[in-house]
């Protein structure tokens, strides 16, 4: 018997995914471009203090 295998993703990723998923519904970007965008915006909101968010 098998065990099913899963897949870790981390929070990271999933934060990714969806900012990279507005921004490729949202404009003409590509896959890659949406993605590379995605990662700098992700990294500008971290950079915000809690409190402020």
């Amino acid at each position: 018997m098998t065990e099913p295998t899963s897949t870790f993703t981390s929070s990271y990723e999933r934060r990714l995914k969806v900012v990279e998923d507005v921004l490729t519904g949202r404009t003409e970007l590509g896959d890659k471009a949406a993605r590379d965008l995605a990662v700098h915006v992700l990294r500008a909101l971290d950079h915000i203090p809690e409190r402020v968010r």
